[in-house]
């Protein structure tokens, strides 16, 4: 891996991972669309044998991704977030007890609660933004503690040193999502945590036209059991796309920048409609965890949700009145998108439990783009009017 240590994050985006190709020079990484490689004899590789096992474009990928979480060690690509979720929680036996969030992203809670619980994962899901809660429901059995920060979607921010201290005390692993920041504003590494797990679809691809996803740890053999986990069930990406995040890491810090900024500018101007009741994020000082993201966060990133007074058809409303605000799923490419995750990204939460951990059937969450951001506020006006007018 190239020492990028002593330089700053964007050059550590632009250079992270990639060398001029040997043969011909090339800056950018090439893409080998190859499923097999010629050994010179039998068992012996040059450098890979097989394209679900190990590939070049891959490689790079991993090394970029490594370098931009502040691990010597290369990360983990899987062919989605939810892949790269699947082999952390597959190294725990049957009989475990994971701490998670309450406020989770709908299909990780999904995966959780129907998946892994048939094959004998017991999970809690506690406030992580009270390290005291997370410290009582330790038990004997507890083997993992699972954090957003931010949260998918309320934005809670749970304090990533004290959770790793608690991990810590109890000899057991910390994995800390870092979807929503992203390693631009924060490194949970570098706050304890063992696993960093990113569904790369979102900031770190950044176009909306890839998926894929990764784990950054620090132990080398955490990092062996993982490679074993990514060939042996081969959720790989393809090398197109591991092409495309690299594209994508290029500009991370960039659009970063300009997605905070939106936001930030945004979630004020929410706060002060007089059609919104109240609005979630953490870049805000009457957000109930800002201190914790001032402290270890270098920005509070381009994720906004927001309640509207009214019912909750005034929401799904809003959703369909926005112009350059499209209506969809995921989030964190360069274009702005709205939704409203009681019906899309958390239809698969149990109603009784999202209401409990605080996320309303009429939350809208907003992915702010990098667009202009007179246009993007003046699309929420005509919108937050619209709505107002038609429930007039």
């Amino acid at each position: 891996m190239k020492d990028l240590d002593s330089f700053g994050f964007g050059t550590q985006s632009v250079h992270g991972g990639t060398e001029p190709e040997p043969i011909t020079g090339a800056i950018m990484t090439p893409v080998f669309q190859t499923s097999t490689y010629v050994q010179p004899e039998p068992a012996v590789a040059k450098v890979h044998e097989y394209s679900r096992t190990g590939n070049p474009t891959r490689d790079a990928l991993q090394v970029a991704l490594a370098t931009l979480e502040g691990s010597k060690i290369p990360a983990v690509a899987f062919s989605s977030g939810m892949s790269a979720i699947d082999s952390i929680v597959r190294l725990l036996d049957s009989g475990a007890h994971v701490i998670a969030g309450d406020d989770l992203y709908g299909g990780t809670y999904r995966l959780f609660t129907k998946v892994f619980t048939r094959h004998g994962i017991k999970f809690s899901f506690v406030d992580m933004t009270n390290p005291e809660a997370v410290k009582a429901a330790v038990t004997p059995e507890t083997k993992l503690i699972w954090s957003e920060t931010p949260t998918n979607p309320l934005l809670k921010i749970s304090d990533i040193a004290a959770l790793a201290a608690i991990a810590k005390e109890a000899g057991v692993w910390l994995t800390v999502d870092n979807t929503f920041a992203t390693p631009c504003l924060q490194r949970p590494l570098e706050l304890g945590a063992t696993f960093v797990v990113h569904s790369t679809t979102k900031y770190i691809g950044g176009h909306s036209d890839v998926v894929g996803g990764s784990v950054i740890v620090n132990d080398p053999d955490l990092h062996e059991q993982l490679c074993f986990i990514q060939n042996s069930i081969g959720a790989v990406p393809g090398p197109w796309d591991c092409f495309l995040t690299l594209r994508g890491i290029k500009t991370l810090h960039l659009r970063m920048q300009r997605h905070c900024e939106n936001a930030s500018a945004l979630a004020a101007f929410l706060q002060a409609h007089p059609a919104v009741d109240r609005v979630y994020y953490p870049g805000l000082e009457s957000h109930v965890n800002h201190a914790v993201a001032a402290k270890q966060m270098k920005g509070f990133g381009g994720m906004v949700s927001f309640e509207l007074k009214g019912s909750v058809e005034v929401g799904r409303q809003l959703c369909m009145k926005t112009k350059l605000f499209q209506l969809a799923e995921s989030l964190g490419g360069v274009e702005s998108l709205i939704e409203q995750p009681a019906t899309m990204t958390h239809a698969s939460v149990e109603p009784e439990v999202r209401r409990a951990a605080g996320l309303a059937d009429g939350l809208i969450r907003l992915s702010v783009g990098c667009e202009d951001l007179a246009d993007l506020r003046a699309d929420l006006e005509q919108a937050l009017a619209a709505v107002a007018a038609v429930k007039a």
